[in-house]
Formats: structure tokens, C-alpha cells, sequence
């Protein structure tokens, strides 16, 4: 019996020393990885500082971290945020590279914290975990923000509703009320003249009806009651509401991006909306790729016929696109909403609106290939996209096996892990200018 229970507290002390062991390993590692991070940081905001990012076809230095870094949103954007800030923390980045305060301490801090607050939170992680520093965010004196002078007039809009009628009141400005003034006065125009038209003139005597007048209809029509009210401005507003609400109503499809007509000269390619101005090849292209537009073919000056209809996206079409891949098609992007159907080999040079032809890319992407940013070939299962040098754009990490020694830091063993007093804390205050 006694032997089983000493083999057993060796066990345990065993256990007990292989943890600590364990424990020295990962805070030499913690302390190498938190310098790692701290080089990565200092490289990109370099590349930030520089604007070195702009030709790679992505929308922001945390779209290019994650892609080129395999890193998740959150993570891209503590290094991003600390790059972008790199000047204004310096301790608290020479920390990091030293591998004292991790990437995720220094990203909180580069988020939220204020301006000059360097030095107090560089001391504060120190010691303090990530849940702790936000904590001590979230108590961080806010400077007031410069109230703006109020404009002298503000417009305004009430309703209030009764048992049957309901009462509008607006405000607005002497130059928006002119506005309103001549648009009732259009309206109430129509209505008059659609009154006239219908029902004769408000009095018997109107010069701009006597047939009617003579004709004894306006009369009967007032001995009858039948004669319905002239119009007033009230009639006037509600035609102005009915015209912009059929006018909403009977807007584009849900599908199409634009409606407009497009002049093609077939010889020079070069095209103009109708009655506008010229249109860049880029914007010629971007147009005819998925747009809802009537296109006009002329040749020598004569217009010669309408285009295809059949580069616009149907329904059907377009779920199979978003079936196939409902991401943009540029690697990095990774967008969801709002992706344009594009045509890899474009409308305009025979390209077909078939699914082989079509790509779904979003909208900046859609533009930075119309504009010769970024090429994109197919067809669309053998995608080959690449960058204004011809470089092909993949979605491959540059991540590789090291070929240089781990940085030479000292283990860092993280946060003390304590209770927080806070009663004790004083907040970080920025001091007054």
C-alpha cells in the first residue's frame, strides 16, 4: 500500500514539473512570436506609410495582410490598425518587438486608445490582460468634440393625425420653398387644364371655354351638383405625390445597374450617351458589361441598328453565377454583396453572355479591370487574374519555411493574470491644448 501511494505522488510531481516545463517552452515561443509580429507590423506600415499597397488590386492594407498572411479578419485588422498608427505608439511597438507585449495587447490599444496615450498604456499592458485593457479603454476620458456653430435655420416636418384628417406642417428655406411653390404650381397647372378639358370652365363666364359655356353644359352641371370642386393646391400635392410615387414604381428592374442609351460607332469604337458627352474606352466597357442599356450601332455617322440584347444578366443567369462562386472572383476580396456579372471576354469583341463567359466580381474590382489595373482571363474555370505588371494575382500565403534564426528575446510569460482594483485605475486624460 505504501508503495502505491509513493508512486503515485511521483507521478503527480512528475506531472507537476513536465507543466512548468511545458510552460518555459511556450513563453519562449510567446516572447519569439510577439517579435515576429512586431517585424511583421514595423514591414507593414511601411508598406502602408508608402502607399506600396495601391497596385495589388485590393481595397485596404487589412485585405492585404489577411490575404498575403493567411490571417483572419480580426488579426489583419491589430495589424493594420498598429501600422497605421506605428508613429504614434512607438513604445508600445518597441515593446512588441522586444516580445514583451503581444499583438493583441498593442492592437486594442491602437484602436481605441487617444491620441498621446502612448507611454500611459505601453505601462499599463505591461500587466494587464486584453480584456483588461478595453476595459480600461472604455474608462478613457474622451476630449468634448468642438460643438459646430447650429445653422441659422433648420428645416423641419411634422404630422398630426385626427379622427379623419391628419395635418402636415413643413420648413423650409425661402430658396427650397421656391422650389415647392413652382412645382405645386405645375401641378395645379395640369389639373386645371384636365378640369377644363373634362368639365368646362369654374365660371360661366371663362374666356378659355365659351363653347363650353354656350353649351349650357356648366349649368346643368351646377343646378345637378355633379360639377366637381376646381382644383386647389391640396389637389396639387397629392398629384405631386402620386406623380413621384408611380415614378418610383416604375423604376429600373431589380437586376440592372443602369438604363440609359449608348451610341456605338462600329468603325472607331468609340461611343457617347445619347444626347451627352463621349465616354472613356474604360467606361464604355464597364457599361456594356451588365447594364440594363439600349445600345445603338452607327456607322459613318448612320445608325444602323440596335445591339444585342443578350449581354444583360437574366435572373437565371445570375443565380447560376452566385450557384457557381458568390464571391468575388479576385482573390483576396472575398466580397459577397453587390457583385457585378462581368464578361471576361468583353461585350463589345464577341464575347457571349454565357456562363463560361461570366465572372461575378465586385464593384471597386469590376472598375480597376475597366480602368487596365488588373486583367482578368478565362475562361471562367481556368480564371487567370493579374496586376498592372502581369503578375498573376493567387490566393497562395507568403508564408514559408524561416531561413533566419528566431528572434533573440527573452520568455515572456503574459499578463499577471490579477484581479483589477479598479477604483485604483486612473484613466488615461488627454492634456488640454
Amino acid at each position: 500500500m505504501a508503495s502505491v501511494t509513493a508512486s503515485d505522488d511521483a507521478s503527480a510531481v512528475s506531472r507537476g514539473d513536465r507543466l512548468l516545463e511545458l510552460y518555459g517552452r511556450l513563453a519562449e515561443l510567446s516572447g519569439q512570436r510577439n517579435a515576429i509580429d512586431g517585424q511583421i507590423v514595423e514591414i507593414v506600415a511601411e508598406i502602408d506609410r508608402d502607399g506600396l499597397w495601391a497596385g495589388t488590386g485590393l481595397k485596404s492594407v487589412k485585405a492585404l495582410v489577411a490575404w498575403r498572411l493567411g490571417m483572419s479578419d480580426t488579426t489583419a485588422g491589430n495589424v493594420a490598425a498598429i501600422a497605421d498608427r506605428y508613429e504614434e505608439f512607438p513604445r508600445c511597438t518597441t515593446e512588441m518587438r522586444a516580445g514583451r507585449l503581444s499583438l493583441d495587447q498593442v492592437g486594442v490599444i491602437a484602436q481605441q486608445a487617444g491620441d498621446g496615450s502612448d507611454d500611459h498604456y505601453a505601462d499599463f499592458a505591461a500587466v494587464a490582460t486584453v480584456r483588461q485593457i478595453r476595459k480600461a479603454l472604455s474608462l478613457e476620458v474622451r476630449p468634448e468634440p468642438e460643438r459646430e456653430p447650429e445653422p441659422e435655420f433648420k428645416r423641419s416636418f411634422s404630422k398630426s393625425a385626427g379622427d379623419n384628417y391628419t395635418t402636415y406642417r413643413i420648413t423650409v428655406p425661402n430658396l427650397e420653398a421656391a422650389k415647392v411653390d413652382a412645382a405645386l404650381a405645375s401641378h395645379r397647372d395640369a389639373l386645371i387644364n384636365e378640369y377644363r378639358r373634362d368639365h368646362g370652365p369654374d365660371t360661366a363666364g371663362d374666356p378659355d371655354a365659351p363653347s363650353f359655356a354656350a353649351s349650357g353644359q356648366y349649368e346643368r352641371e351646377k343646378a345637378q351638383g355633379t360639377k366637381p370642386p376646381f382644383p386647389t393646391l391640396t389637389d396639387a400635392f397629392m398629384r405631386m405625390v402620386e406623380t413621384a410615387w408611380d415614378a418610383e414604381v416604375a423604376r429600373r428592374p431589380h437586376s440592372a445597374h443602369t438604363t440609359v442609351m449608348v451610341h456605338l460607332d462600329v468603325d472607331k469604337r468609340a461611343s457617347w450617351i445619347h444626347a451627352g458627352p463621349t465616354l472613356s474606352d474604360a467606361d464604355r466597357q464597364y457599361l456594356l458589361c451588365d447594364a440594363d442599356c439600349e445600345v445603338w450601332l452607327e456607322q459613318r455617322g448612320q445608325v444602323i441598328g440596335a445591339g444585342r440584347t443578350t449581354r444583360v444578366i437574366s435572373r437565371r443567369l445570375r443565380r447560376a453565377l452566385e450557384y457557381r462562386n458568390n464571391t468575388c472572383a479576385v482573390p483576396g476580396c472575398g466580397a459577397t454583396r453587390g457583385l457585378h456579372a462581368h464578361h471576361i471576354v468583353h461585350w463589345e469583341d464577341g464575347g457571349q453572355t454565357e456562363l463560361h463567359n461570366l465572372v461575378l466580381v465586385c464593384p471597386h474590382h469590376h472598375r480597376m479591370h475597366h480602368r487596365g489595373e488588373i486583367t482578368i482571363r478565362g475562361p471562367a474555370d481556368q480564371l487567370v487574374i493579374t496586376d498592372r505588371d502581369g503578375d498573376p494575382i493567387t490566393s497562395a500565403s507568403l508564408a514559408r519555411p524561416p531561413t533566419e534564426p528566431p528572434p533573440a528575446v527573452p520568455p515572456w510569460h503574459g499578463p499577471l493574470g490579477e484581479r483589477a482594483e479598479w477604483w485604483w485605475y486612473e484613466p488615461y486624460k488627454p492634456s488640454p491644448n
